[in-house]
């Protein structure tokens, strides 16, 4: 009876999710870090930190001698600044799908970061779809983003989306909402600089929406 009892419980045993810690306390003690072998998503308008917050990871990942890959669909990453940011950029590939027309480019991203999961080796994957219009992103099948889900759930890599909104829905493990709250300055009224800003945070997957904060400044 014993052994059958075993036999019955095993199917329903499943292995604790493994994740990168994004190495900002509040986040981390919020959403316990990014999962590997999963999609998140991480979502919010133009300066809400949704970079920031990604960056993050990468400067984390990459410390860590970890090998990462960035799919940036509008041309838009820095890598003076991600440096500046901790990230190890020779631990970094960066790929890039601007030009031409926004669908086109949305399409290119996803076929490179279809590639780039299913060559392995990486231990974190994002793919940056934030610069390019919602209706571009929004035309990515339902069918695609579950395709890109199974992949990467056959390998030891954190797949990251950076979107202005949730695209992939029941196909990402975690959903992180971000938004701007107060923004930073610094000097006199007659010349001041941008400081930063500070932003909240929204985990969209659990069952009671979790929020926390954090400062991106510079």
């Amino acid at each position: 009876m014993a052994a059958a009892a075993l036999l019955l419980q095993a199917p329903f045993r499943t292995r604790p999710v493994e994740t990168l810690p994004t190495g900002i306390l509040g986040v981390d003690q919020l959403i316990a870090g990014v999962p590997r072998r999963a999609l998140t998503e991480i979502c919010g308008p133009d300066s809400s930190g949704r970079t920031s917050l990604f960056i993050s990871l990468l400067a984390q990942a990459t410390r860590r001698g970890e090998y990462c890959a960035l799919v940036d669909a509008g041309d838009s990453f820095d890598p003076q600044s991600a440096a500046r940011a901790g990230v190890h950029l020779p631990q970094l590939l960066w790929i890039r799908c601007g030009g031409g027309d926004a669908h086109g480019a949305a399409e290119r991203a996803l076929k490179a970061a279809d590639l780039i999961v299913q060559a392995g080796g990486f231990g974190l994957i994002g793919m940056d779809l934030g610069d390019l219009p919602d209706a571009a992103v929004r035309r990515i099948s339902l069918a695609s983003w579950f395709r890109l889900r199974h992949a990467v759930e056959r390998t030891n890599a954190a797949l990251v989306a950076l979107e202005r909104q949730i695209n992939a829905r029941s196909c990402s493990a975690l959903q992180i909402a971000m938004r701007r709250k107060e923004t930073f300055w610094s000097g006199r009224l007659s010349g001041r600089l941008l400081d930063g800003f500070g932003v909240e945070l929204e985990n969209r997957k659990h069952y009671r929406a979790q929020t926390t904060g954090f400062e991106a400044r510079w």
